[in-house]
């Protein structure tokens, strides 16, 4: 995407004399730059002191410094609120995670501003890689290989870095309780521009965080300096505008946008480190080593304290010549080394400046934290400034020494593990939330230990620790044991591809001497020494099987790296230099092994025993089960095995037949009845150990068919069937015996007999096992009986003199004759037969009621009655 300067950034570069080029610090997205005012030309109200202010070349005092800071581009959600009723709330929570919406993974994170933040989400497009303000494009963005932005709150940044909890609201503290806060120690916030809304994003910081709020201190402009101790009792927050000549004027400095995030997060992130000590911000009219200088020198005039300095400008021939405002009594001075990577910036190059580098900070919310050094920290070796007394060989790391190396200490400074960090634009009432970094974020927490430590020395009637290099630097980390508790070193990380741009164990320029443990660099600064603990052995039981390759980590914790050994180790067994414990062959036993681990850096030793047990292997164990069958059906069952290795199997006791498989598998076509206790050997292939188990294989003997038949009975000459019901395991044949003539049976079991004849049968069904040959058979009893001969009539009526009719039906199953007589049929009527129809006929039917009385007779003896009413009416 094309890059775009502002025009108010086009400046180049400004050269000092005729030999040396000032490359000033990158200037970042949306900052609102000032007209270039001469610094003398601005206004300044008078004061009731003077200063001196020593003679800066023009070309040095009107160079531009940035500030240091790197902000993650989304704008996080609001905290949760968990630490407002209880400042230590969320100290064992991992940090809050946050994905950074696509439109917005591009944008270069260094003094990336939350109203640009604001403009590109709603803008929901790619953001063109922004340009610095030489006219030189920015370094990748640190936020390039993360999606995620991890943020954490003040109580996190405690717990991780060993900081003294913070006491519940309302607990009256003891002298050494606010000591460990700050308090009556003074933080002096140097900075450029004007931030409006200083006071109350720090009083939306507070509540948010439990943190405690601070009274809000007017200094007058004529106020007379020193200023008096700061209290013991609380937090004060004071703004002055000073001027080059160090003075205190009444206007307000233009707002920056830039510059405001940079005041927000010095002033916010100092107080939460000592929350109890005062803090002024002093605000400079511009961003020159004039202005700034002067703002400096103003902190001086107003006494005692700690000056937080998050700017820079590349260093050069110049920068010794305005070491003397470093160098008031009983101040110490803080600076930023850069976010830009590799390189030497003023004025943390100063030799009389602690130079805070910047870490990328790793922590769950438990255990030690994990740290690497911030790919746009800043440090090196100077160019110009000499090697200072403090920086000697006797430090690890420092070799080969030239001139001053940068940095001295670090702290978390990645925007992708930022802090929390409340801003406001002018006018608004509410706060924005960014997850901030650079080591911009780093010095005003340093600041915040120093002063500490000052809290701490003041207890014991002890002065300021001022320039506190000797102390680090001698007798804090050239004590190998009081280095190890003091500092957790940076090992890992670049940020370069120079010689110097790696991190290793012991001093190197990305993280100076390493980053604070801070409750024991707490006591070596306020002169209680810390003696060096051991690394801590946990110990612990392992166990193995024989012959099976055994690995685990020993699990050890200190400052530093460590290094391995063991004490009666078992032939064959070794430990790596990660700690890792690797054993081939185990050989059953019981072993106790001393796992012995040496700090790299103080050279104590730790240990503790691990009890190892390597069981024997076992032989394969094989299941026992109880298998039926039939006869003749085909058989298969598995094994049943356990074992660590590939098995072979035979068997034993097995009847003719039966096999089993390579893969566990019996098999036995043509069972035989019978029981039989098969024994499986299962053989382990590697060990050669053996394991049986007993099958108990019941074939049963074949059953014959069952065959349930009803009885029957029927008539004769009326078809009869019936069917025959047959349980057998295998297809049957059917056949009949003692049947009478004319009946049969199908292959479905059907019997069927198309004439009946008289009489009463005994019918054997037989079923024959298709496959057995095995029969089973029941007797049908099959009863055919005659039923006799039916006379049917309906009742006869007529008219007297009118011929009438009528019909009488016969039948006569299983008869071969049959005898028919009519009783009482009046004079005159006929009678007729045709086949089994008897007609009766009266021509001249006489009135009255009459009953013919008919009976049937058949040739078996059997007869039939019926009385048919006869009816006739007068005409």
């Amino acid at each position: 995407m094309k890059k775009i300067i502002p025009p108010h950034h086009r400046h180049g570069r400004l050269l000092l004399g005729a030999t040396a080029a000032i490359l000033l610090a990158a200037c970042g997205p949306g900052q609102e730059t000032p007209a270039s005012t001469p610094p003398a030309a601005i206004a300044t109200a008078a004061t009731q002191f003077t200063v001196e202010v020593p003679v800066i070349p023009d070309a040095v005092g009107a160079l531009v410094v940035q500030p240091m800071f790197h902000a993650a581009p989304a704008l996080l959600d609001t905290p949760d609120g968990r630490d407002s009723a209880n400042s230590s709330g969320s100290a064992h929570w991992r940090p809050h995670l946050q994905r950074v919406p696509g439109a917005m993974g591009e944008m270069t994170t260094r003094r990336l501003t939350a109203q640009r933040i604001a403009v590109a989400e709603q803008a929901a497009q790619d953001i063109a890689p922004l340009l610095d303000g030489s006219g030189a494009s920015d370094v990748a963005a640190p936020m390039a290989g993360s999606s995620v932005v991890a943020t954490y709150s003040p109580a996190q940044i405690r717990a991780a870095y060993d900081l003294p909890a913070l006491p519940a609201a309302g607990t009256a503290l003891t002298p050494a309780q606010a000591a460990q806060l700050g308090a009556g120690q003074t933080i002096y916030i140097v900075d450029a521009m004007h931030n409006p809304n200083a006071a109350a994003e720090l009083a939306i910081f507070n509540q948010k965080f439990g943190l405690p709020g601070c009274t809000i201190k007017a200094i007058a402009t004529n106020a007379t300096l020193p200023l008096p101790p700061a209290p013991l009792s609380g937090c004060e927050f004071s703004v002055v505008y000073n001027t080059p000549s160090s003075t205190m004027t009444a206007t307000a400095p233009a707002y920056n946008s830039g510059w405001a995030m940079e005041i927000a997060l010095d002033v916010q992130w100092a107080h939460a480190t000592a929350p109890l000590a005062r803090i002024v911000l002093i605000e400079a009219p511009d961003a020159s080593i004039n202005s700034l200088l002067g703002a400096v020198r103003l902190a001086n005039l107003m006494g005692p304290g700690v000056v937080s300095m998050s700017f820079g400008a590349a260093e050069g021939n110049w920068t010794t010549s305005v070491d003397s405002a470093f160098t008031g009594k009983n101040m110490s001075y803080l600076a930023a080394t850069g976010d830009s990577g590799s390189g030497v910036s003023w004025p943390s190059v100063s030799s009389n400046v602690l130079a805070v580098g910047g870490t990328t900070l790793s922590y769950s919310g438990s255990g030690v934290r994990s740290e690497t050094a911030w790919s746009g920290t800043g440090g090196g070796i100077s160019a110009y400034t000499a090697l200072p007394s403090y920086q000697t060989a006797s430090v690890p790391g420092l070799t080969n020494l030239l001139r001053r190396n940068v940095a001295d200490v670090a702290f978390n400074a990645d925007p992708a593990t930022g802090q929390y960090t409340a801003v406001m634009t002018p006018g608004s009432s509410t706060a924005s939330w960014l997850s901030i970094g650079g080591t911009s974020l780093s010095t005003p927490q340093w600041a915040g230990l120093i002063a500490i430590a000052n809290a701490s020395r003041a207890l014991q009637a002890k002065t300021a620790l001022g320039l506190a290099h000797g102390m680090l630097y001698g007798q804090i980390a050239s004590v190998p044991g009081t280095f190890a508790s003091s500092f957790a070193d940076i090992t890992r990380g670049s940020n370069g591809t120079c010689g110097v741009c790696t991190a290793r164990v012991g001093y190197d320029p990305l993280g100076g001497l390493g980053t604070p443990n801070v409750k024991s660099l707490l006591a070596s600064l306020s002169g209680t020494q810390i003696a060096p603990t051991a690394p801590v052995v946990a110990p612990a039981s392992i166990s193995g099987a024989a012959g099976k390759p055994l690995s685990f980590t020993v699990a050890a914790s200190a400052g530093n790296p460590l290094s391995y050994s063991m004490l009666g180790a078992p032939a064959g067994m070794s430990i790596a230099a990660t700690g890792v414990v690797s054993w081939a062959n185990p050989i059953a036993g019981t072993y106790a092994v001393t796992m012995v681990a040496r700090d790299s850096v103080s050279g104590l030793s730790g240990q503790g025993v691990y009890a190892i047990v390597i069981t024997p292997v076992a032989p394969p164990v094989v299941g026992t089960g109880a298998i039926t069958g039939k006869v003749g059906t085909a058989l298969a069952f598995n094994v049943s095995v356990s074992a660590p290795n590939p098995v072979s199997y035979t068997l034993a006791g097995a009847p003719a037949g039966m096999s089993i498989s390579n893969a566990g598998l019996v098999s036995w076509a043509a069972p035989v009845a019978g029981t039989y206790a098969v024994t499986v050997t299962a053989k382990d292939s590697k060990t050669g150990l053996s394991g049986k188990g007993i099958y108990t294989v019941a074939i049963a003997a074949p059953l014959p068919p069952v065959v349930t038949v009803s009885s029957v009975s029927g008539k004769p000459g009326v078809a009869l069937s019936f069917t025959a019901t047959t349980v057998a395991p295998n297809p049957v044949s059917y056949s009949l015996s003692g049947a009478p003539s004319g009946m049969s049976i199908n292959a479905a079991g059907a019997v069927s007999w198309a004439s009946p004849v008289l009489g009463s049968y005994s019918v054997t069904v037989i079923a024959k096992d298709s496959k057995t040959g095995l029969t089973g058979q029941a007797v049908a009893t099959v009863k055919i009986a005659a039923t006799g001969p039916t006379i049917s009539a309906a009742a006869m009526t007529g008219v007297a003199g009118k011929a009438m009719s009528g019909s009488i039906v016969l039948t006569a199953p299983g008869a071969n004759a049959l005898w028919i007589s009519i009783i009482g049929a009046p004079l005159g009527m006929q009678f007729s037969m045709s086949g089994m129809t008897i007609t009766a006929r009266w021509p001249l039917p006489v009135t009255g009621s009459y009953t013919l009385k008919v009976v049937a007779l058949d040739n078996n003896g059997l007869t039939a009655q019926l009385n048919v009413p006869v009816t006739v009416t007068a005409r």
